[in-house]
């Protein structure tokens, strides 16, 4: 454990999948005798409450006015208020933090020795590698994942034909490396123009992660160890850390407002046969179009399947219309009793770790995908965009944790193919795949507990953070804790 109480600056990124995990590694991190001041802005704030209240003497929060930028619409500082294409611009926009945070360090009495920044904020390594100190950049993302993306923005692969969206990419030399259809790649990725200066400061902030001291993953090496051992290879050095799962103390403690109480949700749940319920939710940034949400709902009325479905309405981002996250009159009362609509924040670790869960129709986001994977639970997967093309290759290809659903921001899975593959989970096909996932489960605690890789890793990481050392300094690290 750290004694010396070094003090760090961590650097979110305001989009509920970015901060969660974040905020959790910095709750291990202040077990860990380490000074901690987390840079939000206002309306982000108070999601460091738990947090805050937890380590009152050990961890403060650096609040600093959301820069202005013409493409976030006035008032809204979380993507969580704005579609997909959103990510793009709140990158930009952040930017503008870069001389506060100069000031800031320039004039506090004893400023941190090192800032670890979401890795949406690259730029900031090139901050701290201009203060002096180390950055260390996090990655909500799983290291498979963050393999491929690297590549595109090192390699900036091209397509022949400029107006095809099926033509494929290939990625030979990252390990089990499938082909992708272009569509498919990160949209930050494919909004790249070569020469337009937003472009070309994300992909030089992109880059500025792989220019950082080192690489912290929200994962384990019983889940990735091969593709962390590769980004260890381009980086040129071991310093590539996983630390997960990362989960809360409480999990019920976090997130948003919700239309059902979380003790009501487990009520339910306990009412329910062991396997039994399936579990469906896109995660915190996804809306579904009103034509998506008829089918989903029409096809879990038809399959007589007990269910709980998390839905999220239109953002401030999303068209007026009236065309994104409308439930059918009259479903919920039709499926009273057998299912339950929660409208809002839904508490997913504690309903995925409840026994009559069995399955757990998702978007395939690095969260929900751990959150899955720490719980036992196979997947239906539909992946929508950013980097779950890639965890559903992993969950499927490489782990046979999960069946392919449906792809897709906008596709329509229709009534009847979900009730067939609502079917699916109560065959012994589905019973092999739990079986798996319960492996993985135990693999995942393994790892978080004393002596475990991601428990031990932590443990190094913390007495790294807390030497307090500029790169003007030397540390001589005797043992490779990750791939001992």
């Amino acid at each position: 454990m750290s004694e010396s109480g070094g003090h760090v600056l961590v650097f979110p990124y305001p989009a509920l999948g970015h901060m969660i995990p974040l905020l959790d590694l910095t709750h291990q991190l202040a077990t860990r005798g380490l000074t901690i001041t987390i840079l939000v802005t206002p309306k982000n704030l108070r999601l460091l409450s738990p947090l805050l209240s937890a380590h009152p003497h050990s961890i403060t929060p650096l609040v600093l006015p959301f820069p202005a930028h013409p493409d976030v619409p006035a008032g809204v500082e979380n993507t969580i208020d704005l579609p997909a294409s959103g990510f793009r611009s709140m990158m930009i926009a952040l930017a503008g933090l870069r001389d506060p945070i100069l000031q800031w360090f320039r004039s506090h009495p004893s400023p941190p020795s090192a800032i670890i920044s979401d890795m949406f904020l690259g730029w900031a390594n090139h901050l701290a590698s201009d203060l002096g100190i180390r950055g260390y950049a996090f990655f909500p993302s799983g290291a498979f994942a963050i393999s491929f993306i690297h590549s595109l923005w090192r390699e900036m692969p091209q397509r022949k034909d400029a107006g095809d969206e099926s033509e494929a990419v290939e990625f030979p030399e990252i390990p089990y490396s499938p082909v992708y259809p272009w569509w498919q790649l990160s949209p930050v990725f494919r909004s790249y123009v070569k020469g337009d200066p937003n472009s070309e400061f994300i992909r030089d902030s992109y880059l500025g992660n792989f220019a950082s001291y080192g690489l912290v993953f929200n994962s384990f090496d019983g889940l990735e160890g091969i593709h962390l051992d590769y980004l260890a290879k381009k980086m040129g050095h071991d310093r590539v850390w996983a630390f997960g799962p990362l989960l809360p103390p409480d999990p019920t403690g976090r997130g948003g407002s919700s239309s059902v109480l979380a003790t009501e949700i487990c009520s339910w749940l306990d009412t329910c046969e062991e396997h039994s319920v399936v579990y469906v939710c896109f995660g915190s940034q996804a809306v579904l179009t009103n034509d998506q949400m008829r089918e989903l709902t029409l096809g879990l009325e038809k399959s007589e399947v007990k269910f709980i479905l998390s839905v999220k309405g239109a953002t401030k981002g999303h068209d007026r219309g009236g065309n994104y996250g409308s439930i059918p009159e009259g479903f919920e009362d039709r499926v009273a009793g057998r299912g339950l609509v929660i409208k809002g924040w839904a508490p997913q670790v504690s309903i995925l770790e409840h026994r009559a869960v069995c399955a757990f129709l998702t978007h395939c986001g690095w969260n929900s995908t751990l959150e899955s994977i720490e719980a036992g639970v196979p997947m239906l997967a539909w992946p929508m965009g950013a980097d779950q093309y890639l965890n559903t290759t992993l969950l499927v290809e490489q782990l046979d944790v999960a069946v392919r659903v449906c792809e897709g921001p906008t596709t329509v899975l229709g009534s009847d193919e979900l009730v067939r593959v609502l079917g699916e989970v109560r065959s012994e096909k589905w019973s092999e795949r739990r079986g798996r996932a319960m492996a993985l489960s135990k693999a995942a605690s393994d790892a978080v507990t004393v002596g475990g890789t991601s428990f031990k890793n932590l443990d190094y990481f913390a007495t790294l953070l807390g030497l307090g050392l500029s790169h003007s300094q030397t540390i001589f690290r005797c043992i490779n804790i990750q791939h001992e």
